[in-house]
């Protein structure tokens, strides 16, 4: 998988019982997560459509390092499909451990809003995935 971004968890992100406050671990994947399919499809006119299921694994306190990988999991002519890990790291040993995992699929769009194709050079480079 590939690193797509690097957060701390901080004082600020916390919930009542002192672990990351899952909508701001929801908030992290969604921006990084949108960030590469933005990469990948050459363009700024991407919607996210739908997130899968997110289990919360391992909780994260102040201090760690969360590490966000993705790789392509499928690459649709309007739509690609990311497979998400968020990792929990410390910052004494380096070691790392999945807090959540999930997909998530983003829509190509125009000025409208409809569903757009992705470039074909684009789609060519996933095709052994769909």
């Amino acid at each position: 998988m590939q690193l797509i971004t690097t957060r701390i968890c901080m004082a600020k992100d916390l919930g009542v019982h002192g672990n990351l406050f899952g909508g701001i671990m929801m908030a992290w994947i969604d921006e990084a997560a949108s960030s590469m399919a933005l990469s990948l499809c050459n363009t700024p006119n991407m919607v996210t459509i739908k997130v899968d299921e997110l289990v919360f694994k391992k909780k994260v306190k102040e201090g760690y390092l969360i590490r966000i990988y993705a790789d392509v999991a499928k690459m649709g002519r309007t739509s690609v499909t990311l497979k998400i890990e968020a990792r929990k790291v410390s910052v004494y040993t380096d070691d790392e451990d999945v807090v959540v995992s999930t997909n998530i699929t983003f829509v190509r769009i125009d000025e409208e809003g409809r569903p757009t194709p992705i470039p074909t050079t684009v789609r060519n480079k996933f095709a052994h995935l769909s």
